[in-house]
């Protein structure tokens, strides 16, 4: 698929809860977030299905998200359906570890290639302190086992906080010495409960460059990664830099997202959704919605003026 800026279209992000075990502070209120009602909730087939359609317009690249996509009841009956379908070329599942360990060999069993983890300190006080009581050893020993099953190269994504981890870019990057991890930090995004946060929490990633003067860029092998890479001298794993805010990624953007509630986003940023769930269940002909939705994704996002998302992250899927 093609959208009016000529970007192929190839990539759909599905979330299939905005539940989550852990409550980061970035990402949800304190006081927790209204859970969406079952029924308002694709359900696995009603997700299989979407997800052939958009197969069958092109898409070769699907990752699962959530809120935390492992916490979802049955999650493997939905992997191993889409593990199945032979089009896909690029299978993987964003998650914060904490049951990676239980899942990682059936995820590898069932079709998934990649996971990526996020996880934004490497200290078990501090990590606690962001997630409201997460245990930082449940998410290495959920990479670990990972690793161990073939998910590989894993991707650790951390979000920069001004004042919280930006002492830690030097240990991060230097997990990258030993093992094929690839580290990405992401600029944090006026998105959720971190629209309320201080200016100066909100640093660029240029302060990756300055603290690390060793790091020298690499060419990307995916023109619609959002990434800018860079490695250190004989390191195995490398470094990427995710900067929606100051180096916007837009021009070459391939993906599109599924809400769990059924909703199609087509920029992360934007508030315009598509309701593919009450047309699919009023027996619509969604393909054609699909592809003619996809004309009307933006150039890109307008975060510098200001223009910012009314979901919370976990509700959109990442």
């Amino acid at each position: 698929m093609k959208d009016l800026y000529g970007r192929n279209i190839n990539y759909l992000r599905i979330s299939v809860t905005d539940l989550c075990n852990l409550r980061c502070k970035y990402c949800t209120p304190r006081h927790g977030i209204s859970k969406i009602k079952h029924d308002e909730i694709l359900t696995f087939e009603e997700i299989e299905k979407i997800t052939k359609i958009f197969v069958s317009l092109g898409v070769n690249k699907v990752r699962i998200t959530g809120g935390e996509p492992l916490v979802r009841k049955g999650i493997l009956s939905l992997i191993k359906k889409i593990g199945e379908i032979k089009e896909i070329k690029d299978f993987a599942i964003t998650t914060n570890g904490i049951l990676l360990k239980k899942y990682a060999k059936d995820l590898k069993q069932l079709g998934v290639n990649r996971v990526n983890v996020s996880l934004d300190t490497l200290d078990p006080k501090k990590y606690k302190e962001i997630t409201r009581g997460g245990q930082i050893h449940k998410v290495f020993d959920g990479i670990e086992e990972a690793r161990k099953v073939g998910l590989d190269p894993i991707k650790i994504n951390t979000v920069l906080v001004g004042g919280f981890n930006d002492n830690e870019i030097e240990n991060f990057v230097n997990l990258t010495l030993k093992d094929n991890l690839e580290i990405r930090f992401i600029e944090l995004m006026p998105i959720g409960e971190a629209k309320e946060w201080d200016l100066d929490k909100f640093i660029t990633n240029e302060v990756v460059l300055d603290k690390i003067k060793e790091l020298k860029e690499i060419e990307s092998q995916d023109i619609c990664s959002p990434a800018k890479y860079y490695k250190l001298p004989h390191a195995k794993g490398k470094i990427g830099l995710i900067s929606p805010i100051t180096h916007k990624f837009c021009c070459n953007c391939n993906r599109v997202r599924l809400t769990a509630d059924g909703k199609l986003k087509l920029c992360l940023h934007s508030n315009e959704e598509i309701d593919l769930k009450t047309l699919l269940r009023n027996g619509q002909d969604i393909e054609d919605i699909i592809i003619k939705s996809i004309q009307k994704k933006p150039k890109s996002h307008n975060l510098e003026n200001g223009e910012y998302t009314k979901r919370n992250m976990m509700a959109i899927g990442g």
